[in-house]
């Protein structure tokens, strides 16, 4: 059941700034809250990587830092999948321990949440400090698409901001969503990777072909040596067959020619 919170109310006005985050900022470590939710993240990333799509301008991360100040207020949200197109470069050597926009690059284009059994925090418009993710991902960081999953049913929310509100957006006539800034559609799929059976978010081009995992691939990729090999087989075998019908051929203009000769007359001059 689509959940669309309600209006916040009106508050104080915001101040957002964009400053760097101290390096030696003890970010919280929260506990992944199941198993599941780094399968379906790592799946999303790979089929991109395989796919090629992944450039080295590109942050595509999971559980990671996003930052913003809210009137003096250090707020970092940690979506479960996060898009950002352009992203300054990095010192070398060094890692990326958050992300701040605008001041390291471009406001992220994308973010997805994945629901889980805690209290559902993904649709909080709370606009005090520290304020709820829809309203941190809406009014502050005014990330284009936000993506809400529960995995457990399946179900899946895609919101689109419209003057500068998310509004939800309704599924094509294959049930699944075009994202303009990633020029790929995202929808569900059922089955199984690795040790996890259900539903999964998965991308599929603009043609509709389905970006493929790496076990899909070498499966893929069996499946059309197999074919190969039958189809080889099958070259074999008429071959075979070729070279018994002339053989048989031979055999039967062998023996009439030996009926000839043995008629007194020669074969070469018939």
């Amino acid at each position: 059941m689509v959940t669309t919170p309600e209006k916040p109310v009106k508050c104080h006005e915001l101040i957002i700034t964009w400053e760097k985050l101290p390096d030696d900022f003890p970010l919280e470590e929260k506990p992944v809250e199941n198993t599941g939710q780094p399968l379906i993240a790592g799946a999303l990333r790979e089929a991109l990587e395989l796919a090629g799509y992944i450039q080295p301008e590109m942050l595509i991360a999971s559980n990671f830092g996003l930052c913003a100040t809210m009137n003096d207020n250090l707020v970092i949200k940690a979506p479960d999948w996060v898009y950002v197109r352009s992203v300054f470069p990095n010192p070398p050597g060094q890692d990326r321990r958050s992300y701040t926009p605008n001041l390291e690059g471009e406001v992220p284009r994308l973010v997805m949440e994945f629901l889980s059994e805690t209290e559902g925090s993904e649709y909080s418009v709370k606009p005090t400090f520290p304020p709820g993710k829809w309203f941190f991902y809406e009014r502050i960081l005014q990330v284009p698409t936000y993506v809400i999953f529960d995995p457990t049913p399946g179900e899946l929310e895609v919101y689109q901001l419209q003057a500068k509100r998310y509004e939800l957006v309704p599924p094509d006539a294959n049930n699944r969503y075009w994202l303009p800034d990633m020029g790929l559609f995202l929808g569900v799929w059922q089955g199984k990777k690795e040790e996890r059976s259900g539903y999964w978010l998965r991308w599929w081009d603009e043609a509709g072909n389905l970006l493929l995992w790496a076990v899909e691939q070498v499966e893929q990729e069996r499946q059309r040596a197999e074919q190969e090999h039958q189809r080889a087989e099958q070259e074999r075998q008429r071959a075979e067959q070729e070279r018994q019908r002339a053989e048989q051929e031979r055999q039967r203009a062998e023996k009439l020619a030996e009926y000839v000769r043995s008629q007194g007359l020669d074969p070469d001059e018939l």
